[in-house]
């Protein structure tokens, strides 16, 4: 219950927070522009606080923290005083109309910016993107990709952690091309290498299928499985298991990591097993019964050892010199950086929604209110940093998403706004019902297919 909490708190101060951010951008164009605002809202329904300004603005804290809104006058909704009528909406430039609708997904950029701004000076962790184990017959295989290779650019784009290898990945994958990169191995050398993934758009941008369908995995640091602790009267002690045994093989089945000893006991309780350990430069054969424990009213394995906190710190930080990069960057350049990953991600998101649209990328990258919040929840518990990036992620896709020409949201509000430029007077009432009901069934469609996928990956995985 608290995990869920904590879950459900973290999806709401983010989306309330870049709610507050998009609708502060309409507020402060249109007072800058003239425009008489009546209320500024975060949230919707009845309100729980509320305040009136010297200018007689509402500010409403609202219940519902799911939204928001800016609401200015306008004859459109109305009677208007004849002394206010050069303030509403309707009667302002229509360019002026156009800056107050822009300026709310506007302001979802700036903060995308503000936010990675932070990070690169503060400077933003990642993993090196070294390459693990390689599928046999796989793109990758085929293209010569080796285990321990470090990738350094993907088609001339220069990578330094998995986080941008990925990005870079895909953006090659939705030009339907080869995939240029070029590896150095362990010996320093580099090499060029073609991956062909021309025609798997569709497959490859399914949520978790750009590795497998590569045929790749990221190379991460393994604890080799070296016994620490061994607790009297449990399994490990009476099989004979001693510290600084090294465990190498179980069943004659190879054990490459602390990782590999743990999940192969887990999986295997009541079992009796042979292990074969390193023990002062010999191999050494222990007969283990693996015990039982409740977890969540599942069996699993457990017997009774952790592992040596000697070789954890050494081996920690030995993988920290490999494997650790960070993205840091002065104040300047820091600035810059975040303004080209705002625009990146930003072209990279309408990419991806545009092909859905033409059926090229599956519609299951779509996330829900569930899905989102899950997002939020591991990022909080990540660090302030992780929370961040989320942010800035989220804020983007909530600008972007602003902008589609769908009537209810802001571009297709600007929409309206070019159609009675170019016609030389206001839309029909008319037309802007059935726009209001075709915006509704749009984004009904929209989300319908966001929570199917949020529920389909809550029950199939």
């Amino acid at each position: 219950m608290f995990s869920a909490l904590y879950y459900i708190g973290s999806f709401i101060v983010a989306i309330a927070l870049l709610i507050a951010v998009h609708e502060y951008g309409h507020f402060w164009v249109a007072r800058r522009l003239g425009f008489k605002v009546l209320r500024f809202s975060i949230g919707f329904g009845r309100p729980i606080w509320r305040w009136r300004g010297a200018d007689g603005t509402e500010y409403w804290l609202s219940r519902i923290p799911l939204g928001g809104y800016v609401k200015l006058l306008d004859e459109r909704e109305g009677p208007v005083p004849i002394e206010e009528q050069h303030r509403a909406f309707n009667r302002r430039p229509i360019p002026h109309r156009i800056a107050v609708l822009l300026a709310g997904p506007g302001f979802n950029f700036l903060f995308a910016i503000c936010a990675y701004w932070a990070l690169f000076v503060a400077g933003v962790p990642g993993i090196k993107p070294f390459v693990g184990d390689v599928v046999p017959g796989s793109p990758a295989a085929q293209a010569g990709l080796l285990e321990e290779d470090l990738i350094l650019s993907v088609d001339g784009q220069p990578v330094e952690t998995w986080q941008g290898t990925v990005l870079a990945l895909l953006d090659s994958i939705l030009d339907g091309g080869d995939v240029h990169m070029q590896v150095m191995d362990t010996t320093g050398d580099k090499r060029r290498v073609m991956l062909n993934l021309r025609n798997k758009a569709a497959q490859l941008t399914e949520p978790d299928a750009l590795f497998p369908g590569i045929g790749i995995a990221p190379l991460m640091p393994k604890f080799p499985a070296v016994i620490g602790e061994v607790v009297p009267g449990e399994p490990a002690a009476l099989a004979g298991f001693e510290p600084n045994d090294e465990v190498t093989a179980v069943n004659g089945e190879r054990i490459d990591s602390w990782d590999d000893w743990v999940a192969f006991l887990r999986a295997r309780p009541g079992e009796d097993v042979i292990v074969t350990v390193k023990r002062g430069g010999e191999s050494v054969d222990l007969d283990l019964a693996i015990g039982v424990v409740d977890e969540a009213g599942r069996a699993i394995g457990r017997i009774g050892a952790a592992i040596s906190a000697d070789v954890r710190t050494e081996f920690a930080a030995r993988a920290r010199d490999r494997f650790a990069a960070e993205q840091r960057y002065p104040v300047g350049a820091a600035l810059l950086q975040a303004a080209e990953k705002t625009w990146s991600m930003s072209a990279l998101t309408v990419r991806m929604l545009w092909r859905m649209v033409t059926g090229d990328v599956s519609v299951k990258n779509l996330s829900g209110p569930i899905n989102i919040a899950t997002y939020a929840g591991n990022s909080a518990q990540a660090g302030i940093g992780s929370f961040t990036m989320f942010l800035a992620l989220i804020s983007i896709s909530l600008g972007i998403i602003n902008l589609m020409p769908i009537p209810l949201l802001d571009g297709g509000q600007i929409v309206y706004q070019l159609v009675e430029a170019v016609k030389g007077s206001p839309m029909s009432e008319r037309a802007l019902i059935v726009g209001q009901q075709v915006g509704i069934l749009v984004l009904l469609l929209i989300m319908s297919v966001a929570f199917y996928n949020d529920l389909s990956r809550i029950f199939v995985n």
